[in-house]
């Protein structure tokens, strides 16, 4: 089944594609581009599957999302740079070690591009 979050998200996608689609002129849709971080709490695979409900009908149907994975990054205050975490249990600089809860990168979802057919 699939989950009530990520249909919602997929039809928001599919609004945005299939509006963009029928301004130039109703092309086809091939492809949706994404990025979504670890922590924006989006189920990839329950998006996949949404989003090919949600593009039934549009011409966006028979479309792929392409989603690239964006880690968590956070500001640590030892080194003062953006590192990546160690990992999602522990927000910590991955370079030396400092808690910190600056969290600059991984909340994204951002449609990045469109493959469209005319």
């Amino acid at each position: 089944m699939n989950d009530v979050h990520e249909l919602s998200i997929a039809m928001s996608i599919v609004e945005m594609a299939h509006e963009e689609a029928t301004r130039r002129g109703g092309v086809t849709i091939e492809a949706v581009h994404l990025r979504i971080g670890s922590l924006s709490g989006v189920v990839k695979d329950a998006l996949r599957s949404s989003f090919g409900i949600a593009s039934e009908d549009t011409l966006a149907a028979g479309a792929h999302l392409v989603i690239e994975d964006v880690p968590v990054t956070v500001r640590c205050p030892a080194c003062e740079g953006t590192r990546p975490i160690r990992s999602l249990q522990e927000f910590c600089c991955a370079e030396c070690g400092t808690p910190t809860a600056d969290v600059v990168g991984g909340r994204e979802l951002l449609v990045t591009a469109l493959e469209l057919r005319t």
